[in-house]
């Protein structure tokens, strides 16, 4: 329930006039929005729900049975039970693996609660409220204030709220910027520690077509996967313990088990990472030519160093195979964003809108005094980020590996620990110590020192390359005092000896790191520890060029938005930020390209045709032997003559809606969100509704698996089936 009326910005020019935006299937509207999306233009294909259905200001709604899960997963149950993709509860999954018991490969499956294992370092997080707290960010904040300066006031007026509203219960708080700072939404919610794995399929459906199918469509994927949310006794969140119940929601979703048709309407809530669809062309030209270059040939090169790493230890490879998911999905993904960056012409789109943007604020000595030098900061601001990029890149990768990674947060937290909780860098607080302890305790499930040696030489050799006016200096002198001949000898000297000696790789020794004092930590002459004390000053530089950047950026991006909505005339939604999102679409296929027209069902018919044999289109023999013995399923979909698999949607979404409930226009399940098309991903820069769909697993195809392929009966009678 809302602690008090969210008051949305509103960027019109002329009262009662909105356009465009508002009412297409484009938006990734904040939840308590949803009454400025046009209802009626959807009664048609089947919406019957009210805005207060989605959301009540006075408490209740579906969204409550949405959660984040890192992604987003919902409530099918009033025991806790979770539904969210495969690739979702993957890493949980992976973490339970081993080479005698490979989790991953067979599937888990868990008949009763007893039976379930803990998702480690899984969080469901529930959301409870909202509240609209500009005025108490923005309060002394002025123009004339240095860019720094702008960061630090509004930093500490955001713990300071953050510090109140955790004080009135168990709860964790996050106030999010909108429209780049020209809104802040304090969003309290539940933080349940305690997640456990009921269902997990086999990869053999889980991740049916791997990264050959990825981002692409047909697809033909299982991607889904329950889950269940524990709390303590009285309700409260507790770590794991056997004696903790399963967490009652307020709202879960009831299951369609007709599903949808071409054409019915589909509403999705989640969590979507981030978009960037009101970026001005100077960020635009960073992406294409710097940032998205960059992290192709990065991810390339480390799965190379993976590849090698784990090719003669199946342990290690099940160790890395998050890794090899994570680093695969987001490498197609950028090489995605590129293809759509030509394809539509992004750049010369921004450039030409901005042309007609400068005309029309010239038009105008009002607008010029509001918006004249908006341009010309943001070409300012950019400019000078590229005189440093190169060496602030090399080093803040250089915490990338966990060793490092580690040893640089604990370092960190050491120094933080000696000031006042508020003057703290924010995820240094009292507040973030447990979540610290979690992730440096998780980690070592995963941890493999092989590989992160391989990494860090890897990305300690590409900053020792840098050109001159570029270098880091403290990477250079650790180097450089290391012994041994040339620069590469030196490095594996310094390496050899860093990994030999460290306590970081050590579970025992590194919580006991996390709780010492900056003088007890230095005294210790832990190599790693050393890194991080060397590398210190010049990874605060970066951080403090990127608060300057920040506090620029929160001066001249409101205004660039509000200089388009006042050019254009109509109503904007924020960008994603992580935050819940609705959005309503409609089922339907797209055509990419000349003469190729895509339905939008997939069937089983389709996974049987795709099989190979080899990973990764074998297909289970029992999926096999149902359909070959020519089993009536409870699940088919008349028109299609078979079960459906996945399905299109012209909703908009993005990376973070991995696990977004599709709802029907009843409010009942008919899918999970867990990817978009290839054609779509630049959909993130500029919406192009021609192309831009969602491919969801179909819930009759959930059901068949679950009930009719491996009956799964405690599982399935958990469910509201309609």
């Amino acid at each position: 329930m809302m602690s008090r009326k969210v008051t949305v910005l509103m960027i019109i020019i002329a009262a009662g006039l909105c356009h465009g935006l508002a009412f297409g299937e484009e938006g990734m509207w904040p939840h308590y929005d949803v009454g400025k999306i046009s209802f009626e233009k959807f009664r048609p294909h089947g919406l019957e729900l009210q805005p207060k259905d989605i959301f009540d200001p006075d408490g209740g709604g579906l969204y409550r049975a949405v959660v984040r899960l890192g992604a987003t997963g919902s409530f099918v149950s009033e025991k806790g039970l979770i539904i969210t993709n495969h690739h979702v509860a993957f890493g949980a999954v992976q973490k339970q693996s081993t080479a005698s018991e490979n989790l991953v490969k067979d599937g888990f499956y868990a008949p009763t609660r007893q039976e379930e294992i803990p998702a480690i370092g899984y969080n469901a997080w529930v959301t409870l409220s909202v509240e609209d707290v500009t005025d108490r960010v923005l309060t002394g904040i002025t123009d004339d204030m240095d860019d720094y300066d702008r960061y630090q006031a509004m930093d500490r007026a955001i713990k300071e709220i953050i510090d109140g509203a955790e004080k009135k219960g168990d709860y964790k708080c996050r106030v999010a910027r909108m429209f780049g700072g020209k809104q802040f939404i304090l969003y309290t919610q539940l933080k349940i520690r305690d997640i456990r794995i009921v269902y997990v399929p086999p990869s053999s459906i889980g991740v049916y077509g791997g990264d050959i199918d990825n981002w692409m469509w047909p697809r033909h994927t299982g991607d889904f996967s329950f889950l269940r949310a524990y709390v303590a006794p009285d309700g409260s969140s507790a770590e794991y313990a056997e004696e903790n119940v399963p967490y009652h929601p307020d709202v879960y979703l009831p299951i369609a088990k007709a599903g949808v048709d071409e054409g019915d309407f589909a509403m999705i809530i989640g969590f979507p990472g981030g978009t960037s669809r009101y970026a001005s062309s100077f960020y635009i030209d960073d992406l294409i030519g710097y940032s998205y270059p960059r992290w192709i040939r990065l991810s390339q090169d480390v799965l190379g160093i993976i590849e090698k790493v784990s090719a003669e230890d199946e342990e290690v490879a099940i160790r890395l195979s998050s890794r090899v998911q994570g680093l695969n999905n987001s490498l197609k993904n950028s090489l995605g964003m590129m293809d759509g960056f030509d394809d539509w012409g992004l750049l010369e789109k921004k450039l030409q809108a901005e042309a007609g943007l400068s005309e029309f604020i010239a038009g105008s000595p009002g607008l010029v005094e509001r918006y004249g030098g908006v341009l010309s900061g943001l070409d300012s601001l950019y400019r000078q980020k590229k005189l440093t990029r190169d060496r602030d890149y090399a080093l803040r990768m250089l915490g990338w590996p966990n060793y490092a990674g580690m040893a640089f947060a604990i370092y960190k937290w050491a120094l933080e620990r000696g000031k006042e909780d508020l003057d703290r860098e924010r995820g240094y607080q009292d507040r973030d110590s447990s979540s610290t302890r979690e992730w440096l305790e998780d980690v070592q499930v995963n941890l493999v020192p092989g590989y992160d040696r391989a990494l860090l030489e890897y990305l300690l050799a590409r900053a020792l390359e840098l050109p001159e006016g570029q270098r880091i200096a403290s990477v250079d002198e650790t180097i450089g005092a290391a012994g041994g001949g040339d620069r590469r000898e030196r490095l594996n000297t310094w390496l050899d000896d860093a990994f030999g000696r460290t306590g970081i790789g050590d579970l025992d020794k590194r919580m006991k790191m996390f709780t010492m004092s900056l003088e007890e930590l230095e005294a210790l002459k832990d190599p790693f520890i050393e890194f991080a004390k060397n590398t210190y000053a010049e990874r605060e530089e970066i951080k403090k060029r990127a608060k300057k950047f920040s506090g620029m950026s929160s001066r001249l991006e409101p205004k660039l938005i509000s200089a388009y909505a006042e050019w254009k005339n109509y109503e904007l939604y924020p960008d994603a930020n992580g935050t819940m999102r609705v959005n309503f679409g409609v089922v339907k296929g797209y055509s990419p390209r000349d003469a190729l027209n895509y339905t939008c069902f997939t069937t089983v018919a389709g996974v049987l045709e795709k099989e190979t044999g080899e990973d990764p289109f074998i297909v289970p023999p029992e999926l096999k032997q149902y359909h070959r013995s020519g089993a009536a399923s409870a699940y088919i979909d008349p028109g299609l003559g078979d079960v459906p698999v996945n399905l299109l949607t012209t909703n908009d979404a993005t990376g973070g809606n991995s696990g977004s409930p599709v709802i029907d226009g009843r409010g009942r399940l008919v899918g999970l969100l867990f990817d978009c098309n290839y054609e779509s991903i630049a959909a993130d820069y500029l919406f192009n509704p021609d192309v831009t769909r969602s491919i969801s697993v179909d819930i009759r195809y959930v059901l068949h698996v679950i009930d009719e392929i491996y009956h799964l009966d405690a599982l399935v009678d958990e469910l509201t089936v309609l």
